[in-house]
């Protein structure tokens, strides 16, 4: 029988210290998020990081935190219950870090006889510390407890027509009301050895500003090529002329050489060229969170207005938009009903 695994990033239990503590030392400690052998990764996670880290962002996720809980877990919740009914399969949901985590969704559709999954990241675009962590775990939990079951996988999704309309209905939905100056699409970003270490051909990716636009078949986990071709499929969609949009990459950490241009540098600097109506999409994400809610909506917009700017608005992730519910469900029947 066959089964479906949606799986997204994960939240802590609260916005306290003593929950976001945990968290943080499950995320940061994966050896695809911080990818440098595990002494040293643990010297900078629990002798460093984790010292102070924890009470701060504690005070971030109790900025976005809702009633129901975690936004990120609220909404993909909401998204999983939409799809459901409109799959001809059994379904789980399941979070990277945290929980519900994937040996419980995993588990779940083993008590109800599947025997094989289809693996579906919600990360539109393919990277180490997103989509080969989460099939990497999954394989492990695979292994030790269900060694019979299959699994198939969903492919990063950054370029197929039907996302991309429903990335763009979303944007000029929510922004018909809006007449912006500037339209930013601000992706999470990543070291740039990331980028060289997902590379299959080994020398393709230089990220000198034309590698991501020759074709090569590194492309296929490239996630800086993937999300300027978001960007690109979605401007040609709306029609949105040359100059009137570009793209950053936000959430970087100190002490590496992370994809550039810099987000809140960018945002920064806009007033002071005429930009002063910003628009926002965040297209890494498909369900809002901690990113998108408190460091774009909350810190970018005031950042943005402290400097000059008058009018910012944050385009909401997709969530549990009918469309994209709709668009899910599809993928998900094709696979059910293929041989």
């Amino acid at each position: 029988m066959k089964g479906v695994l949606l799986i997204n990033l994960g939240s802590p239990e609260s916005p306290t210290p003593k929950d976001v503590k945990p968290y943080l030392d499950e995320f940061l400690m994966d050896k695809y998020v911080i990818d440098v052998p595990f002494l040293l990764r643990a010297l900078l996670v629990r002798g460093i990081i984790l010292r102070k880290r924890p009470a701060k962002s504690a005070e971030a996720y109790a900025k976005i935190w809702w009633k129901e809980g975690s936004p990120l877990v609220v909404l993909s919740k909401r998204m999983f219950e939409k799809v459901k009914p409109q799959v001809q399969v059994p379904m789980a949901l399941s979070m990277r870090y945290g929980n519900p985590n994937i040996y419980s969704g995993l588990k779940e559709l083993a008590d109800q006889g599947v025997t094989e999954v289809l693996l579906f990241p919600l990360y539109p675009h393919h990277a180490m510390s997103s989509t080969v962590t989460v099939l990497e775990k999954a394989e492990e939990i695979r292994k030790e407890h269900f060694p019979t079951m299959k699994f198939s996988t969903v492919p990063a999704f950054y370029n197929k027509p039907d996302y991309i309309k429903n990335l763009s209905d979303s944007i000029k939905s929510h922004l018909a009301n809006f007449e912006y100056d500037h339209l930013l699409f601000s992706y999470h970003g990543l070291p740039e050895r990331h980028i060289r270490k997902t590379d299959v051909t080994k020398s393709h990716c230089k990220i000198d500003g034309s590698c991501c636009n020759t074709p090569s078949p590194a492309h296929e986990f490239c996630y800086r090529h993937q999300c300027y071709e978001t960007t690109k499929l979605v401007v040609q969609q709306l029609g949105i002329p040359e100059g009137k949009y570009s793209q950053t990459f936000q959430s970087r950490l100190a002490g590496d050489k992370w994809l550039e241009p810099y987000t809140d540098v960018e945002v920064n600097k806009m007033p002071e060229k005429g930009i002063k109506k910003l628009a926002v999409v965040t297209p890494a994400f498909v369900a809002d969170c901690l990113e998108t809610l408190e460091e774009i909506a909350m810190e970018a917009n005031h950042e943005f207005k402290a400097h000059g700017g008058e009018e910012f608005t944050a385009v909401p992730c997709l969530n549990d938009s009918e469309d994209w519910c709709k668009t899910v469900s599809n993928w998900i029947n094709d696979w059910a009903i293929a041989k």
